[in-house]
């Protein structure tokens, strides 16, 4: 009854707008083995392998042509074939995307994941991408390759390290999913790889290194020497998993070994560049100083500490790729995250700022004595987040480059010339002769002067002060360094001194002259005076004419 009557006809529904609010779409069905994408196929089937869960193994393949076939028997057969000559597509190259590589030229529901070498060349393994029982996208081993398994299996290559190995090491123990016996074919590689690619390195590096003695040039020599051991950690990289497919060791242990071995080489391929960043920048800056370019020193600093720490970046990020782990989506997932951190960040990136302002402004430069503030001191480093400073008192003030930035900079070092500034008291008894004759030693003093630049060699009367007669110099020395200013200074004071005393003045210094004197009385007005004559006095004589003092 409630329900029918109007007044329920006006209650809104859940949106608010008097319909029931849409319901939610529901989230979209994923696979749960990871076939979404040909990288997760080929990282679950060898997964499967490893555990020899050949069962698992088979449902990554597509049996839907092979109709008398069982799966786990096919999912064996093509991880023989892989041990034996078969090699899988490292994760750089295996597509992460559901839809695949649409630009292999293939269709686009096809991808290569790897190839087999048999006696009649390379065959290429296929994944297609079909629809699963739950309507997902899954990619499979395509039904063309499992078709070619039987075929491939009696045309592939023997393998060299299960011919060499005892059955116990090859099939009876096992690590990881690989045969004990194919973990030490690997590190038997490893040491032979890393001799060869050693002896072939040196040879070529002795050969150079006699060729640039010849024309006397150490540039080439100096960064062979600096990238030596990464190059050849480099090349054993990747010439190791060459030796790894050639030998036949175990796809298992292969696919183990691929991302170390891409961890590697990556690290080596930063630690050569590395290297080879420091040899520029020592090199550019032996030129630089020799050319007296001094001034582009902070900023070849400034360069190679910013290309390391992109080095560093590059490194991090590409060795967690070669583990297996998506970098670039874990930073998108961080979202509100990422954007809390970039806050946070915000005076980091105020430094890295103030940090190139400082090196393409260049203020100042390492060597530089300067003052900002209430700081004077002399540059030792200028960094990519501060500047270091030595003090007087022989202490060292780290600044923030945004902070330092953002003052002002007087630089001591950048003085073409020295202001030789003195203004001289003189006793006010000097006579105005003594000070002609005085000023005009001094000028000739400053011309006969070899560090003393001629303009403006500037000696003048300036005025009477309070204690003294003051004469001002105004002249500016030559002098490369503070101490030989203060060398001439010196010298010019001690010469200002003697034509001061040739000169017969002297200097003054405050003081005061206090003049004692006896008071001579009052003189009396003369209207006073004869009042008191007309008084009389006690003899009756008269009053003299001048007045009277009292």
């Amino acid at each position: 009854m409630l329900a029918a009557g109007p007044g329920w006809a006006q209650v809104p529904g859940v949106n608010g707008n008097g319909s029931a609010a849409a319901p939610a779409a529901p989230p979209a069905p994923t696979d749960p083995l990871g076939r979404e994408t040909p990288a997760g196929m080929v990282a679950g089937f060898i997964a499967a392998a490893a555990e020899q869960n050949y069962e698992r193994a088979a449902m990554y393949l597509d049996l839907s042509q092979e109709k008398d076939a069982w799966g786990p028997s096919v999912a064996q057969q093509l991880q023989r074939i892989l041990d034996r000559g078969g090699l899988l597509y490292s994760r750089l190259r295996l597509s992460s995307e559901p839809q695949g590589d649409q630009e292999d030229g293939l269709a686009p529901d096809l991808e290569k994941f790897g190839l087999v070498r048999t006696d009649h060349g390379t065959v290429d393994l296929l994944a297609q991408r079909v629809d699963s029982k739950d309507g997902v996208k899954i990619w499979l081993v395509s039904a063309r390759t499992v078709s070619e398994l039987p075929e491939l299996s009696r045309t592939v290559l023997s393998s060299w390290v299960d011919r060499l190995l005892p059955y116990a090491l090859r099939d009876e123990y096992r690590i990881a999913g690989a045969p004990v016996g194919h973990w030490l074919a690997v590190l038997v590689l490893a040491v032979l790889v890393y001799g060869a690619i050693w002896l072939i390195t040196g040879a070529l590096g002795l050969l150079v290194f006699r060729l640039r003695k010849a024309s006397g040039d150490s540039r080439i020599r100096r960064v062979l020497s600096a990238s030596a051991l990464p190059v050849r950690l480099f090349l054993t990289a990747w010439a190791l998993r060459v030796a790894m497919v050639l030998a036949g060791v175990s796809i298992v242990a292969r696919q183990h070994m691929s991302g170390v071995t891409e961890f590697l080489a990556w690290v080596a391929l930063s630690w050569i560049v590395w290297r080879v960043v420091d040899a520029l920048a020592a090199f550019a800056i032996d030129r630089m100083t020799l050319r007296g370019r001094l001034s582009m020193l902070s900023a070849v600093t400034f360069i190679r500490r910013s290309v390391k720490f992109v080095i560093i970046a590059f490194a991090i990020i590409a060795g967690l790729n070669a583990f297996g782990y998506n970098v670039t989506a874990g930073l998108a997932a961080l979202g509100i995250g990422g954007i809390a951190i970039a806050l946070g960040a915000q005076k980091t990136i105020e430094h890295l700022v103030g940090s190139l302002t400082l090196v393409t402004d260049q203020p100042m430069r390492v060597g530089d004595f300067c003052k900002f503030g209430e700081t004077m001191g002399t540059i030792e480093d200028i960094g990519m987040r501060s500047t270091r400073i030595r003090t007087l008192d022989r202490t060292v003030v780290t600044v923030p480059n945004g902070q330092l930035a953002a003052v002002q900079i007087e630089n001591y070092s950048r003085r073409d010339k020295f202001w030789f500034h003195p203004v001289l008291d003189l006793r006010y008894e000097t006579t105005p002769d003594q000070i002609r004759a005085l000023i005009a030693s001094l000028r000739q003093m400053l011309l006969d002067h070899p560090k003393v630049d001629d303009d403006p060699a500037r000696v003048r009367f300036i005025g009477l002060g309070a204690t003294s007669l003051r004469v001002e110099i105004f002249s500016y020395v030559h002098a490369v360094s503070m101490d030989e200013f203060l060398e001439v200074q010196e010298e010019l004071n001690l010469r200002i001194m003697e034509l001061v005393a040739e000169a017969g003045s002297g200097f003054a210094f405050p003081s005061q002259t206090v003049y004692v004197t006896r008071d001579k009385g009052v003189a009396v007005p003369t209207e006073q005076a004869d009042a008191t004559q007309s008084a009389g006095g006690p003899d009756g004589a008269s009053p003299a004419a001048a007045p009277q003092r009292v």
